[in-house]
């Protein structure tokens, strides 16, 4: 298979970011990256254009590193608290993942974040104050208080529970027959017994 050699414009996941000169099939760079003008072919022309990219990235990420760092600062006194269902038992009903964390960040604090930087070893399934890790950059971590509360709140002990009378109530009969007593049964057995002896 032919390859080609190209200057992408763009970050391309599984590829390379802006200014890279790679080797790609030739196909791929005719048919999509060129006409998506996602990558310029290798040229005298294009590689004068290459040093103007390389300027470019190198601002773009070093103002993504200084705003991450600044965020990242900002991020160790926020405490952002999520409300979600739970039992009486203070059991949730499902987890609070890193998508619910990122929401409640755009909403409470208006920080747009990806879910993606936001770890979680497994999602999280208890109530109270938890922190979690925040990868923002390739050199910038930092961590995020989480404070999972109930949209229910948790009753307090239940008052002492009153016993019900026993039903006397067999199958295929109706409520209103009311089973026979003990005495009842003795002096029916009594008479049948006197019966039988006549």
């Amino acid at each position: 298979m032919a390859k080609t050699e190209v200057i992408l414009t763009h970050n391309i996941v599984g590829l390379g970011g802006e200014s890279d000169q790679v080797k790609v099939a030739a196909g791929y760079a005719r048919n999509y990256l060129l006409p998506q003008r996602l990558a310029v072919s290798v040229n005298s022309t294009n590689k004068r254009q290459l040093e103007a990219l390389k300027q470019r990235r190198a601002e773009r990420e070093a103002h993504e590193f200084n705003t991450m760092t600044e965020l990242a600062k900002g991020f160790t006194k926020l405490i952002c608290v999520i409300k979600v269902k739970a039992g009486e038992d203070g059991k949730l009903f499902g987890a609070v993942t890193a998508g619910m964390i990122s929401d409640e960040l755009k909403h409470q604090f208006d920080i747009a974040l990806d879910k993606k930087k936001i770890r979680l070893e497994h999602p999280i399934k208890t109530l109270g104050e938890q922190e979690i890790e925040l990868h923002l950059h390739a050199d910038v971590k930092s961590t995020l208080k989480i404070r999972v509360e109930s949209l229910t709140p948790i009753a307090a002990p239940a008052a002492p529970v009153v016993e019900e009378k026993p039903h006397t109530e067999k199958r295929g009969h109706r409520g209103d027959i009311v089973a026979p007593t003990t005495e009842e049964l003795k002096t029916k057995a009594k008479a049948s017994k006197k019966a039988k002896a006549e």
